[in-house]
């Protein structure tokens, strides 16, 4: 890929992963344009990467902010090249099924699922327009778009459901050389997953403290995924804490 057509959009880049990425692909050259719902949060991202980076405080949720965030980063940069789609929440902590409001059900489907949806499809606009067209949209899906943690079924069905989109938008992109992939990560040290390290609930009722991983090893693979030509893919990735445990369940 050209370095002087290196633009990338990061959604929920106001920390985490989202925060991890982006100032990797700021480090490596790429211009970047960081999104999420809390401004300041997005001005400190920019102010750690320094380079270019261009903040656009966006709700994914909403069609007009996501109109919004790719027609500010068309107008600033002049074209997309790769949509980081990794906005996401994960929703009521120990509720049970049979518990679950129809409002935290519907939070964590329009975040995850409809806003990664908004922006893909935006994204994908884009780059089937522009010149030299062509893209990468890399999806963040999770451990759980495989296995389910307890009590966690709205989280875990659009993590599922972001794996179809994967594979559709895969599809549907050939023909306008966009490429997408997914990022299935498990228990990347963030804000999200402190729990983890004091114990969280497993599938046989017990409390287990689970190891964790620098989120820059997660970055680090999305830069590797990003960085291919279009020519060639990373369709899907899993990349985990070496320990967690995931691999020997059942």
């Amino acid at each position: 890929m050209n370095a002087s057509t290196r633009i990338a959009v990061v959604t929920g880049a106001g920390s985490g992963i989202g925060r991890s990425v982006a100032l990797t692909l700021a480090e490596a050259g790429w211009s970047v344009a960081v999104a999420g719902r809390r401004a300041e949060a997005l001005e400190e991202t920019a102010s750690l990467a320094g380079g270019n980076v261009l903040c656009v405080p966006t709700d994914v949720t909403s069609p007009p902010d996501v109109t919004t965030l790719f027609a500010t980063v068309c107008q600033h940069f002049g074209r997309v090249d790769l949509l980081f789609n990794n906005a996401g929440v994960s929703g009521p902590r120990g509720v049970g099924f049979e518990d679950l409001s129809y409002e935290d059900w519907r939070t964590v489907v329009d975040v995850n699922l409809t806003g990664a949806f908004l922006c893909a499809q935006a994204a994908f606009r884009v780059m089937k327009d522009q010149s030299p067209k062509g893209g990468r949209i890399i999806n963040n899906g999770s451990i759980s778009a495989h296995v389910p943690r307890p009590n966690s079924a709205p989280y875990t069905a659009t993590k599922h459901a972001m794996t179809g989109l994967t594979k559709s938008l895969s599809l549907d992109g050939r023909p306008h050389a966009i490429a997408c992939g997914q990022i299935d990560i498990g228990n990347a040290a963030t804000e999200m997953t402190q729990r983890m390290q004091s114990g969280i609930l497993q599938a046989n009722g017990e409390v287990v403290v689970e190891p964790v991983m620098d989120a820059a090893d997660v970055a680090r693979t999305v830069l590797h995924m990003a960085e291919l030509p279009l020519a060639a893919n990373v369709q899907f990735a899993t990349v985990m804490a070496t320990a967690m445990p995931y691999i020997g369940r059942g």
